[in-house]
């Protein structure tokens, strides 16, 4: 029928059962304007597809937030009704999410993150030279041995048009955004024919480290969607189901899309500057053991002496 000005159009969906999530937020840290939280791996960052609930935004909400008790200008740290993310994480990234409590910090953070993409290489502070204004560094376990010890990738990236991804998908791309990563060898593992990796993103495009180590042919282990080159594997057609509309009428996606985890991905320490003290923080999120080198294990393992005289080391707590 054709509409009148004033008519109002209402659309009953079909509910789904969203799928199951890990729900634990551990505060990594917080002060009056900013709380850095652990992001478990499966755990989407906001409302999308078929998570709409289980969402750490959502999480935000639910949770009470203490008040400014700093004594600052009310006219400069306006209070939000929850803390809210200043970036993003793909929902199998793992580490350190940084949500805003007030609008000051919202719009000074915001700021910081997207100074970061736009001057690559330049974002230190005014006054403090060689001193970034933030630094972001991940833990990565990639295909593959790296030979050298330090790689510089500087491969932009771009979109392009994708099933299930209605915006495009973003991928390594000669006419994409310049994009900068920096990336240090920890540990390989011959054996396995893998490598962990410590990476320092200059920037922040969408999925970088994950086309970024794609494009110098040494893919994330595990990812289900960016291959060698940076772009998407090839095509391999899942069976359609036709009982989808069960499940509220939606159908998932027949090839990987961004959201699909399998990955190991850790943000593991951010150093910026506060957005209101103006003193440099660091925040380190406790790593995954998959994703320790074997020192690093070894000093984490509590250590018993056995009766013959030799050490057992105990599994993790």
């Amino acid at each position: 029928m054709v509409l009148r000005d004033g008519s109002k159009v209402v659309y009953h969906r079909l509910p789904w059962k969203e799928p199951s999530a890990p729900y634990v937020l551990e505060v990594l840290y917080e002060d009056d304007d900013m709380v850095a939280l652990n992001k478990p791996s499966g755990l989407q960052v906001l409302p999308g597809g078929l998570f709409q609930q289980r969402t750490v935004l959502m999480q935000l909400q639910w949770k009470e937030w203490r008040n400014n008790t700093l004594g600052y200008s009310k006219q400069h740290t306006t209070q939000q009704a929850h803390p809210v993310p200043v970036h993003r994480l793909g929902r199998g990234t793992s580490g350190i999410l940084l949500c805003a409590k007030t609008k000051l910090a919202k719009s000074c953070l915001a700021a910081l993150f997207a100074k970061g993409t736009e001057n690559i290489g330049e974002n230190r502070c005014e006054g403090e030279p060689g001193l970034r204004r933030i630094s972001k560094f991940y833990r990565a376990l990639v295909t593959g041995v790296i030979e050298n010890n330090e790689v510089v990738i500087k491969q932009p990236i771009g979109v392009m048009r994708y099933p299930g991804v209605a915006k495009g998908l973003y991928v390594a791309s000669s006419s994409g955004k310049p994009a900068m990563s920096m990336v240090y060898v920890l540990e390989r593992d011959l054996q396995r024919n893998q490598t962990l990796v410590r990476v320092e993103i200059h920037s922040g495009r969408p999925h970088q480290i994950r086309i970024h180590l794609a494009s110098i042919d040494h893919p994330l282990l595990g990812d289900p969607l960016y291959g060698i080159g940076g772009c998407p594997k090839p095509f391999e057609p899942d069976p359609i189901y036709d009982d989808f509309a069960e499940d509220g009428g939606y159908q998932k996606p027949v090839q990987s899309v961004p959201g699909d985890c399998g990955y190991f991905l850790h943000a593991h320490q951010l150093v910026l500057h506060h957005p209101t003290t103006h003193e440099m923080v660091e925040i380190t999120a406790p790593l995954p053991p998959i994703l320790q080198t074997q020192e690093e294990l070894d000093q984490t393992r509590p250590a018993e002496k056995g009766n013959d005289g030799r050490w057992l080391l105990l599994m993790p707590l």
